[in-house]
């Protein structure tokens, strides 16, 4: 995948991502709403809107950033998307107008930059947008590298009678790098939809916080505010400016 870029992912899966990925969990949407505490809300990674347009109808002012202009299209052709501002490009470096209370990343799209120092400059750009009582708020999988066999693994994620899902992965440990395709089989044929990430242990995401001028405040093994511990799969991870 060497000509794999920031809106690859994006650009490919666009036109199928919303019947692939269409739930959502109504109590993320809830705790979301909550955290912006009546101001603004800013998503690093925006997509079709899935958590954006939910929160929205909540009440909360939402903006966004993501890199693929077909994802950015796919949001603004739903009902409500069009109220939503959208900056197109990356949102490790670009930066949106005026604070947010909340700043928000999830379903793992802080691993979409694919070097350290790139994630590092997601940290520090939250950081930027936050008011002075805002919170960062992180939605990540905790790596689990006992998936892998001979640092490879092939998953079947759903079938039925006409489609079959796969998802083949490789991953390289020294750079914590993860390159899969989203397989698709249909009576129509093949579709594959390349993903990279670089995922972070949630220490060294702590170190990175830190090194942005944030700090933990809280983290949860799931939306209900679940206790995280060493059977977590997942965190939801909340940063605070470190006044």
């Amino acid at each position: 995948m060497e000509s794999y870029s920031a809106e690859t992912y994006g650009e490919r899966i666009a036109a199928v991502y919303d019947d692939l990925y269409s739930g959502y969990e109504e109590i993320a949407i809830h705790r979301l709403a909550q955290m912006a505490q009546g101001g603004r809300a800013l998503e690093f990674g925006i997509g079709t809107g899935r958590i954006a347009l939910p929160l929205q109808a909540m009440g909360v002012e939402v903006h966004g950033i993501d890199a693929s202009p077909a994802m950015i299209e796919k949001l603004k052709a739903k009902p409500g998307g069009d109220r939503i501002q959208v900056l197109e490009g990356d949102f490790t470096t670009l930066e949106a107008q005026g604070k947010f209370s909340l700043v928000y990343i999830v379903f793992n799209t802080i691993f979409a930059p694919l070097t350290q120092e790139q994630q590092l400059h997601c940290f520090e750009n939250a950081a930027r947008h936050l008011t002075p009582e805002g919170v960062f708020v992180v939605e990540a999988f905790v790596p689990d590298l006992k998936r892998f066999s001979a640092g490879q693994v092939l998953r079947v994620n759903s079938m039925d009678n006409d489609n079959l899902f796969l998802d083949a992965s490789q991953v390289d440990i020294p750079r914590q790098l993860i390159t899969a395709q989203h397989v698709h089989l249909s009576a129509q044929g093949v579709e594959i939809f390349p993903v990279r990430l670089r995922y972070i242990w949630p220490a060294e995401m702590d170190l990175m916080a830190r090194l942005a001028g944030l700090r933990l405040r809280h983290r949860w093994g799931g939306w209900e505010q679940s206790a995280f511990g060493a059977a977590s799969q997942r965190h939801i991870s909340l940063y605070e400016l470190d006044k």
